[in-house]
């Protein structure tokens, strides 16, 4: 029997059995972390041999002759875009090696925007009104660049393919002020879900009213499979983008930082040339090149594409028991109960779990109580308000196996209370 088919008496029964349950989790008194999206200690084990690909009887220059510890080589080394535009699937004239955080790349292009405009177009700070399209659920930290920039941000509810494309097309197509749209293409976060080839087509064929509209295109986990024979497959938005006649409508981003070290990795910028050049002049006031010592150390860490491919497949061996771990406890715990419904992601870096309408916040907040610290709810929103109070982002990679079976005894009983306190309300 499902809880939304339970009585109001049978519903206070079940009450009393859940409470007890809880009430003997939380005085164990743990404490655990599943907030972020973090590798753990055994993931950057796994690349500690590229701290040695460098030292000082190594040559330290590269392809182009240019000694790495030293000025120069303003978008990256050759040995770098090389490594990158394979994984982000790019001709290497078509990309800008920055330094650790694609985060900051993203920052850096709506900050650029702001004061300097795009491709000549007036900057966005002399402008009344900015406005973004925003994939809900999505990423906080897409939503509090736009935020801290004072940029209006619209909630585009996400399918099981992609941004809701009648919703996107239509609103572009007649606000002007609307300037760009946040997209995690590929094993999105927080759902795990990868834009089908009609919503990458849809999407390159836009036709917004504004000429400095851009698709900030975040292709995060683009090689952060969980599975060698169930992977998820996605069209090049560049690639499309140029057949459709809207070359210079994307700015595309990746990085390394869960791939080797997030505090140490490499990052880029994909667009196109004339995207890039626009860039370039930027960047030349800002900054005489990036470290060039760490894309040398990356690309003969990898020696090319195919060894970071394989470097990928020891990261999915570590995380892929944490994913289905979680997947296991929900589908014993919860399957059967019509309180709750969660993706089942083939990569990347998070599980979305959606209570019933009310009940997120009060999750997280007796979890929290309990002694397992989760992403706040609502974060996956603009603002922090998820107008349906339901969303709470899993992320199953920092903790062990053990601490993660622990944790999720504490949400699933978490969301059994929360879920028969709010039938209760309803009876």
């Amino acid at each position: 029997m499902t809880y939304k088919e339970m009585s109001r008496d049978e519903l206070l029964k079940e009450r009393e059995a859940v409470s007890a349950k809880y009430d003997e989790l939380k005085a164990m008194g743990l404490k655990l972390d599943m907030s972020r999206g973090k590798p753990n200690t055994e993931q950057l084990d796994i690349s500690m041999e590229m701290i040695d690909t460098l030292s000082r009887s190594h040559k330290l220059a590269g392809e182009q002759g240019v000694d790495c510890r030293n000025y120069g080589v303003l978008d990256g080394i050759i040995e770098a875009k090389r490594l990158l535009s394979a994984m982000i699937e790019c001709p290497v004239d078509n990309i800008i090696i920055y330094g650790n955080s694609s985060l900051n790349v993203m920052y850096d292009t709506v900050a650029r925007s702001m004061t300097h405009g795009v491709m000549g177009s007036t900057p966005w700070a002399k402008l009344d009104k900015v406005k973004f399209l925003c994939p809900v659920p999505g990423y906080d930290r897409h939503f509090a660049i736009t935020e801290f920039f004072g940029i209006e941000m619209i909630n585009i509810p996400m399918t099981s393919t992609g941004p809701d494309m009648d919703m996107v097309e239509d609103l572009v197509s007649k606000d002007k002020a609307i300037k760009g749209i946040w997209c995690v293409p590929k094993y999105s976060n927080p759902s795990g879900i990868t834009y089908s080839d009609e919503t990458v087509k849809r999407f390159a064929n836009l036709k917004p009213a504004a000429e400095d509209f851009r698709i900030y295109w975040d292709n995060a986990y683009c090689i952060h499979h969980l599975y060698e024979d169930r992977q998820d497959h996605i069209l090049e938005i560049l690639e499309e983008c140029e057949k459709a006649g809207n070359p210079d409508m994307v700015f595309k981003f990746c990085s390394t930082s869960k791939v080797t070290f997030p505090g140490s990795g490499i990052a880029a910028i994909s667009a196109s040339k004339a995207n890039l050049e626009f860039i370039k002049k930027q960047m030349s006031v800002q900054t005489i090149g990036h470290d060039k010592l760490n894309q040398l150390r990356h690309a003969r860490f990898f020696g090319d594409f195919n060894g970071m491919l394989e470097h990928m497949k020891k990261h999915a061996d570590i995380i892929r028991p944490k994913f289905e771990a979680v997947l296991d406890s929900l589908d014993n715990e919860l399957g059967s109960l019509d309180i709750a419904e969660w993706t089942r992601p083939n990569g990347g870096y998070f599980i979305s779990l959606d209570t019933l309408d009310g009940c997120a916040k009060k999750v997280v907040g007796m979890c929290k109580e309990a002694g397992v610290v989760m992403t706040s709810a609502g974060a996956t929103y603009p603002y922090g308000k998820d107008p349906h109070d339901s969303n709470i982002r899993i992320a199953p990679t920092y903790p062990t196996t053990d601490e993660l079976k622990q944790a999720c005894e504490i949400l699933v009983t978490c969301v059994k209370l929360a879920s028969i306190d709010k039938l209760i309300e309803m009876k």
